[in-house]
Parts: structure tokens; C-alpha cells; sequence
């Protein structure tokens, strides 16, 4: 013990044991190390190491969804859910919080909801199925629309349980409402590739006219896109495929009985390039080039007979190798029986 501190301790302590008298510096180290810890803790806050979150509990009913939220609210159902109201019971709390920003001037809601549509939804759902107690946990930011879309999309990339169609759609509306219709800048902030992106934006600019034959366009996926952006073009075939839909449409709603989302494409593609009256595939003409998004040659189609369809690959045009798979995958889709 210092001269200093032995002289602190005599005057207050007189007559303490030698044993007390040593307790006294390890009780010392420990505030010590206490407010050396506080020190650190507030300098990484400051500094931006470490971000002090704020956790609310609430009333899911004192939450709206986002108008910019990606997912489709009206399409959640128990089905949809179950996997997460299941774990909520299990663990008798939701254990993820879903990240809201406060609201003003709306008296029926104090947060909206820019990630965790679901967590809402199961929540609201055991509210009213026996389980009242149960409360909506929240991560409360500011941040503004742009950085909201980023964070939800982030999120969501990798969930299953977002649909295709549903992604597309939100990145459709972003990219007017956030980027000025800017592809490149848009793909740059959500750091993904220029044609990666494109996929997405050709399915949720797929025209009603033609998803309209698909009795759950939700099903829809990007590379099926593909497929269907390839009827579009030129103006005859295009409305063949739009007749066909439209028919296919009715005679679905009559019977009761979906097709299958290829069998539809198959049936599209049948009407856009209906075989010979012999029968046999459709006779070579002139040949058709594919190109990617940023009009790289891709492959040819020569043409067909009664061997089948006869393709160039065009491994030298500059196009990359997946969007070379997913040319080939839409050739499939179309020709395939």
C-alpha cells in the first residue's frame, strides 16, 4: 500500500486487522476497473464502435407498415407464418426485433414498420388467438426512406418466404422514387451487379396482359421472366401471347384447376410460335440472336426441324457465363417438352 493511502486508511480505519487492511486495495482495483470500463464503453459510443440501440415492447396495433415495406401484408396468412408463430410460443417472446421509426401527426400510430412485416403480423395473430400478453418487440431508428428500402432489402434478400415478384415490385418503385430512374446507380447502392438487377426489373415490368394467365403470379421467379420477356417481341406476337393469356386465364377460372407455371409458359410460347400444319417444329428462317441486358450477343437460334432446335453459342460475344445459363434455361423453358 502507498504512503498516501496507508495515511487515508489509519485515520479512517484505526485498529483495523491486517487482513481488512488488504481487502481494502482489491476493493479499490474493482471500482477502478469498473470506471475504466464505463470510460471505454462511452468512448465507443462516441467514436461509433459500438451503436446503443433502443428495444421497445409495444402494442402491434400502434404499428402501420411502411408504404415503401417489400413485402406484400395482404398476402401473410397463418400458413405463411406458421414457422414463426410456432417459435414465438416456444419461446414465449419474439426474440428478433423488427426496426420501425417513430411516426407524427397520426393519432392512431406511433411507429411504422420498415422491417419485420411477419414478426407483425404473428404477433397481431397470437394477440387474438389466446395469447394477449404477448408484445411487438421493436428496434427504434431514424433514418430516412432511402436508407429504410436499403435496410429492408438487405434483410430480405435471402428469405425464401419473400417471393421473387414481391422483390422485384419494391425494387421497381424504388427505382424511380429513390434513384431517378438510374439502373447503375441504383445497383451500385444495393452493391449487386447491373444485369442481376435487370432480371428483377424485367419481371415486375411483365404486363398484366400476360401474368394475368397465371393463376399465382406470385409463383413467379426471374428466370421465368426471362422466358416470358422473349414473347413480348415484336407486336404480332406479342398479341398472340396476350389472347392466349387471356383464354388461359378464363378456362383456369372456369375449371378450377391451376396450371402448373411452365405448363402455362409451354402453352404461351406454343400460341406466340404455333408448329406447321404438318406438325413439325416451326421450319428455320431467319435466325434469332439473344442478347443480355447490356445487348451482349449471347447465343443464336438457328432455327428447328424435326431433330429438334439448333443453337450457336456465342461464348465470345462478351456476355458472362451466367447470363449465358439463364438464356439457355429460357430456350428450355420455351421448347422444351
Amino acid at each position: 500500500m502507498s504512503r498516501k493511502n496507508s495515511g487515508f486508511a489509519a485515520d479512517l480505519a484505526a485498529g483495523i486487522d491486517l487482513s481488512e487492511e488488504v481487502a481494502a486495495p482489491r476493493r479499490s482495483s474493482i471500482a477502478a476497473n469498473v470506471l475504466t470500463g464505463r470510460s471505454n464503453r462511452l468512448a465507443d459510443l462516441a467514436s461509433g464502435a459500438v451503436v446503443n440501440r433502443t428495444h421497445e415492447l409495444v402494442d402491434p396495433s400502434r404499428c402501420r407498415m411502411w408504404a415503401g415495406h417489400n413485402r406484400d401484408y395482404a398476402l401473410l396468412s397463418e400458413e405463411r407464418c406458421a414457422d414463426l408463430i410456432e417459435s414465438i410460443k416456444a419461446q414465449g417472446r419474439q426474440e428478433i426485433p423488427a426496426i420501425v421509426r417513430r411516426v407524427a401527426g397520426d393519432p392512431d400510430h406511433d411507429f411504422e414498420v420498415i422491417c419485420g412485416a411477419r414478426r407483425h403480423w404473428s404477433i397481431s395473430w397470437l394477440r387474438s388467438h389466446n395469447y394477449p400478453d404477448f408484445k411487438f418487440l421493436v428496434d427504434v431508428r431514424a433514418i430516412g426512406d432511402e436508407e429504410a428500402f436499403r435496410l429492408a432489402d438487405i434483410e430480405n434478400r435471402a428469405r425464401d418466404d419473400l417471393t421473387d415478384l414481391e422483390r422485384a415490385r419494391d425494387y421497381l418503385r424504388a427505382l424511380d422514387a429513390y434513384y431517378d430512374g438510374r439502373q447503375r446507380t441504383m445497383a451500385e447502392r444495393l452493391k449487386v451487379s447491373e444485369s442481376w438487377l435487370t432480371r428483377y426489373l424485367d419481371l415486375a415490368r411483365l404486363p398484366t396482359e400476360l401474368t394475368c394467365a397465371f393463376s399465382e403470379p406470385q409463383e413467379l421467379g426471374v428466370r421465368n421472366a426471362i422466358a416470358l420477356k422473349a414473347l413480348l417481341k415484336p407486336a404480332d406476337r406479342k398479341e398472340r401471347a396476350f389472347r392466349e393469356a387471356a383464354r388461359l386465364a378464363t378456362a383456369q377460372e372456369n375449371s378450377g384447376h391451376p396450371m402448373p407455371v411452365l405448363d402455362v409458359i409451354k402453352a404461351l410460347a406454343l400460341a406466340v410460335d404455333p408448329p406447321t400444319k404438318s406438325g413439325s417444329p416451326k421450319k428455320s428462317g431467319k435466325p434469332e440472336t439473344i442478347a443480355s441486358a447490356g445487348g451482349k450477343p449471347i447465343l443464336r437460334i438457328e432455327g428447328a426441324d424435326r431433330k429438334g432446335i439448333r443453337l450457336t453459342l456465342l461464348s465470345k460475344g462478351g456476355a458472362s457465363r451466367q447470363e449465358a445459363e439463364e438464356a439457355i434455361r429460357a430456350v428450355l423453358d420455351q421448347h422444351w417438352v
